[in-house]
């Protein structure tokens, strides 16, 4: 049977849905919930907690195609890329789960009969691996499923034994092998020869049934599970009759494309299939929120795009060439993940703009490496060579290390981490930072917040700490934690700052400064006066003022991701934010600067919904059915089964555990005060409201008032009159500059007087008064054009600097070389410069030393000439 990539995704989830499994839509290629990954690698990720018991869903079965990355941390197909038939830096992972329901009866039956039925794969073209001790698995391949027991390899090692991680669930696995034939040279798995390409792994399937303890031991799941996975692009190509993943339709299409775009008919050239693989993950990372950056996930996407980049060039692309394959990508897996037809205008952007900034830098850093090259002796490209290239260039050491085996050649690594570390020293900046109670503490109480409704109220004290450590009480002055069994007091959260206030007692108060999270307990920070114990009962009470003021901010960050995403685009997602009583600042994803409309395009949209004083909603949700709602969720947020959603009329709808008004009019007035990049593809937004957002525009427009008053001119018309003094200004600039170029050709028509000849050559040697040091230049061939053949030196003493040129003509440089003699003269003044031969500057520090070093040239072109 032959089927398209895309017909076979769909048989696959058709097939499974069939049976009774829920069809999961692919999570994120950014792990929301789970900061042990750096990319989405395997379709299991997104229901990790799942298999963990921690996270209950609707259904127990599910079948998904899950996008995933493999190019960087632990899991880093990268460099394989276009060198390998297999490996990639995106591909897809079809699958099919189980919690706690079937096992490995039913996965088996599954698989074999998706394999051999649905897409008619020939029985004898398969055979199966399974973990060594795993009797259960080999007799239901043998005897229930007729597999030849010669088809059935027992696997002994980490292969054929999965697990979450040293410990968790964890349990055997089986894999499905593909026999493309005695004419390609590998033999089975568990021989010398497993790693050709003969016998090509297809499906995965782990069964999930110990809980793997610490000290080894392994304790029975009371529910098995399991998880499996089957590479889309190998199973295609097996069904299209090719062996390579590039030979398949998808791949194809977009090699052809990139061919088309780069200018070439060799369409076996391994750099197209680089570009095909890199721009699908390129687009669907920026898709799901990620943009080029120096640092984490932003650099992974910009090391893919500045190595396609590079391939192009290579092929002879004369201009920007990736973005423009986002269409040919949207055509073949638009209607899988119609995301990527969505936002194509916003990931066209942003490659462009990315490839720009590469492409400037780039001749010049292939012309540094080819001369290495040209000089290497050996088979190595030093480690400092490297580091420049990065450093200086931008190239990512994979990059240079492309390059390098396209040569046969091999990058110094350590040489090129000596640098880096050296590199790292220097930046290093002392931090220091308060005592970190969670990370040496653990409270083992519960805080129920109460704050969503109060303000004050009674409650028990379960914990004090003070200097890092549990106790009793505090003393009077004493500065430490209080834990409650209750608060009103929010602890800081998702960008929300922690309560202040007060908590009194029998004997004494507590004045809290801060509130956060320690673990399931809220930590109320500050100081006492009087004592508190342990046991004692508290009333809390928090500054109103205070919250009142920090809602107004946090409810505004919502209404301005709204605004944001409407008028940028909806590849804005909030990347941070800091809502405290006195400002808010929000972080986004964006690649460029916003306008100036655009910023006030977003201002007037907030301050819109803030005069629709739309009344705030808040439910409870399950996850799931929030998502469902359009319910906005952050990227690196981890949710509990229960979110909380925050409605504000038809215009936001978010998550957030945080405080808010009651209604948007509360909010009084938005306005931004900067907008500014902070990271490559990273915007802030400052900005204030209520009673501050006044205080701003009151002082904004006093300042403005003053202004007009030092320029004579109303308010109105301020702009007006600076324009009109800038001119004016640039006017008389113009004139001065004039007059002193006429001077300056004055004094040099003058100088012509004091010319002297030293065996036979004309020299002129001039210390000037009064010249400006960018005269100094069109002083010099003006008086090179008056004297003819000759030499000039001219030095202009200043407060505490010298400036000096030298001018030799082309006929006797060969002689004396004008960035000698500066050089010559320079050094006796402290200074040093250099130019052309026939033409060159420096600068010194000593003035005072001026005059004899001038006196000192006419000896030294006596040598010279």
């Amino acid at each position: 049977m032959t089927l398209s990539t895309a017909d076979l995704r769909q048989k696959f989830i058709d097939y499974f849905k069939s049976h009774g499994h829920q069809a999961v839509a692919s999570s994120s290629l950014v792990p929301a919930d789970d900061p042990t990954l750096l990319f989405t690698n395997a379709g299991m990720n997104q229901f990790k907690d799942t298999f963990l018991g921690t996270e209950q869903r609707s259904y127990t079965r599910a079948v998904s195609s899950q996008r995933c990355v493999r190019a960087g941390g632990k899991h880093n197909d990268l460099e394989n890329v276009g060198y390998t038939a297999r490996h990639h830096t995106f591909f897809e992972m079809l699958g099919n789960f189980s919690f706690g329901d079937y096992f490995k009866k039913e996965a088996i039956e599954f698989a074999w009969n998706f394999l051999t039925k649905e897409i008619q794969l020939p029985k004898e073209k398969l055979l199966v691996t399974v973990y060594s001790e795993d009797d259960e698995a080999f007799d239901i391949w043998e005897n229930h499923i007729g597999v030849p027991k010669e088809k059935i390899i027992r696997i002994s090692t980490s292969d054929n034994f999965w697990s979450m991680g040293d410990t968790g669930p964890c349990g055997p696995c089986s894999e499905i092998f593909y026999d493309h034939g005695a004419h390609i040279w590998g033999g089975p798995p568990g021989t010398p020869e497993e790693d050709g390409d003969r016998f090509i792994e297809i499906w995965n399937l782990v069964f999930m049934q110990y809980n793997k303890q610490a000290d080894g031991t392994m304790e029975p799941l009371p529910k098995p599970s399991i998880d499996t996975g089957m590479g889309l692009e190998r199973i295609s190509a097996i069904l299209q009759n090719v062996h390579s993943n590039y030979e398949i339709d998808l791949f194809q299409n977009l090699i052809k494309a990139s061919a088309d775009i780069v200018g070439t008919q060799d369409l076996e050239n391994k750099s197209l299939r680089v570009i095909a693989d890199h721009i699908r993950s390129c687009s669907f990372l920026i898709c799901d929120g990620v943009m080029p950056s120096n640092e984490g996930r932003g650099y992974v996407l910009r090391r893919i795009i500045r190595r396609a980049v590079r391939h192009g060039y290579k092929m002879g692309a004369q201009d920007i060439f990736f973005y423009k394959l986002v269409e040919a990508l949207s055509k073949e897996m638009g209607a899988a993940y119609p995301e990527l037809v969505d936002q194509r205008p916003v990931v066209e952007k942003v490659l462009r703009v990315e490839e720009e900034q590469f492409s400037k830098t780039l001749a010049r850093g292939m012309a540094m490496l080819n001369d290495t090259l040209d000089a290497l002796e050996g088979d190595t490209i030093p480690g400092d060579v490297v580091f420049k290239l990065y450093d200086t260039y931008g190239f990512p050491t994979d990059l240079t290390n492309d390059v390098a085996r396209e040569h046969d050649l091999k990058i110094d690594e350590a040489g090129f981490e000596a640098a880096m570390q050296a590199q790292r020293e220097r930046a290093q900046q002392a931090s220091s930072f308060g005592a970190d109670y969670n990370s040496k503490l653990a409270v083992e109480h519960q805080t129920s917040f109460t704050g969503y409704t109060e303000v004050e109220g009674e409650a028990n004290v379960v914990e004090l700490i003070a200097d890092n450590a549990f106790c009793d009480s505090l003393a009077d002055g004493q500065e430490g934690v209080v834990v409650l069994d209750q608060t009103p007091f929010y602890a800081e959260s998702g960008g929300q700052s922690g309560d202040k206030g007060v908590l009194r007692v029998a004997k004494g108060e507590f004045i809290v400064t801060d509130t956060q999270k320690m673990g399931n307990a809220f930590a109320h920070k500050g100081k006492v006066k009087g004592v508190i114990n342990k046991g004692d009962k508290a009333s809390a009470a928090i500054d109103n003022s205070n919250r009142e003021a920090v809602k107004k901010n946090h409810s505004a960050t919502h209404l301005l991701h709204a605004a944001l995403r409407e008028i940028l685009g909806e590849h804005v997602t909030q990347k941070g934010s800091l809502v405290e009583a006195q400002r808010m600042r929000f972080d986004f994803s964006h690649f460029e600067a916003m306008t100036t409309e655009q910023i006030a395009q977003v201002e007037r949209r907030v301050n819109e919904e803030v005069r629709a004083n739309h009344v705030l909603k808040t439910e409870l949700m399950e996850l799931d059915e929030a998502k469902a709602s359009g319910a906005m969720a952050l990227f690196g947020e981890k949710y509990d089964e229960k979110v909380r959603v925050v409605t504000m009329g038809p215009f936001s709808v978010e998550l957030c555990g945080g405080t808010h008004v009651k209604s948007t009019g509360e909010i009084g007035l938005f306005k931004i005060v900067t907008e500014a990049g902070i990271a490559s593809g990273v915007r802030r937004i400052e900005a204030v409201t209520g009673e501050h957002a006044i205080a701003y525009v009151q002082k904004q427009q006093s300042m403005l008032s003053e202004v007009s008053g030092l320029l004579k001119s109303d308010v109105q018309n301020v702009v007006e009159r600076i324009i009109s003094l800038q001119n004016h200004t640039k006017e008389l600039e113009k004139a001065l500059n004039s007059a002193k170029q006429k001077l300056a050709s004055q004094q040099g028509a003058d100088m012509l007087n004091s010319v002297i000849e030293i065996k036979g050559t004309k020299v002129l040697i001039a210390n000037l008064e009064g010249v400006e040091s960018k005269s100094l230049r069109s002083m010099m061939d003006d008086i090179k054009n008056r004297i003819g053949e000759g030499i000039v030196v001219l030095g202009v003493a200043g407060d505490n600097k010298v400036n000096l040129i030298a001018g030799v003509t082309k006929g006797l440089t060969s002689k004396v070389k004008a960035g000698e003699l500066v050089n010559f003269v320079a050094a006796q003044v402290g200074g040093k410069g250099g130019g052309r031969p026939d033409m060159a500057q420096a600068g010194g520090s000593q003035p005072e030393n001026l005059s004899a070093a001038l006196d000192s040239i006419n000896a030294w072109l006596e040598d010279k000439l």
